[in-house]
């Protein structure tokens, strides 16, 4: 309840409406069907059982409304968290953070937004216990190109990747385009490669 209260004193001053602030899973499956808002924030743990309920109320939520943006918060790393939340809906305008994300006011406001307008916003703990992780999928990529990857799967644009590897944007497109070949991720209108891209790291 504090860290709800939180919230909306914080995402008030920032000049955004909290249309509703609810305490359990179905009532934010209610207050949704209600008020139709432009994102969800949602904890993972809601009673009654503080398990994973508001995760499967997000997931199910994007199932229901494929282009909702959900932003998820999470007390731990949760690696299948996130590779549910990130699998659901049409891949779009979702976001995962650690609860200690939200002390950093900013970044936490600039996150919620880039969820809201379509992003895909992943926490870099998350990334880097990902990264850690990672099996065959990836193996094809050099280096570097596993570096831009991890670097895109936190919400960076080719300009803020390019200025924190120190090179071009145009190195930069060109490593994004070898990590698309090399995960077989050929042009589509249907499909966001960039988010696929993304959710082949986290699977991996």
């Amino acid at each position: 309840m504090l860290l709800r209260d939180g919230l909306i004193g914080l995402l008030t001053r920032y000049g955004h409406e909290v249309v509703a602030a609810v305490g359990d899973a179905d009532a934010l499956l209610a207050a949704v069907d209600e008020h139709g808002p432009d994102i969800v924030v949602t904890d993972v743990r809601m009673p009654p059982g503080f398990q994973d309920e508001g995760l499967h109320a997000a997931v199910r939520l994007r199932e229901t409304r494929p282009t909702l943006p959900v932003l998820v918060l999470s007390q731990y790393v949760q690696r299948t968290y996130a590779a549910d939340l990130l699998d659901s809906g049409d891949g779009t305008g979702v976001g995962y953070l650690l609860k200690d994300r939200v002390g950093q006011v900013e970044e936490f406001v600039d996150a919620l937004i880039e969820v809201a307008d379509g992003g895909t916003v992943v926490d870099p703990e998350v990334v880097r216990q990902l990264l850690r992780r990672r099996r065959d999928p990836l193996e094809r990529l050099t280096p570097r190109e596993r570096e831009v990857l991890a670097l895109i799967a936190q919400g960076r644009s080719n300009g803020a990747i390019a200025r924190e590897l120190v090179v071009s944007e145009a190195a930069v497109g060109k490593h994004i385009s070898g990590i698309l070949t090399k995960l077989d991720l050929p042009p589509a209108d249907e499909t966001h490669r960039r988010v696929l891209a993304v959710l082949t790291f986290l699977r991996a």
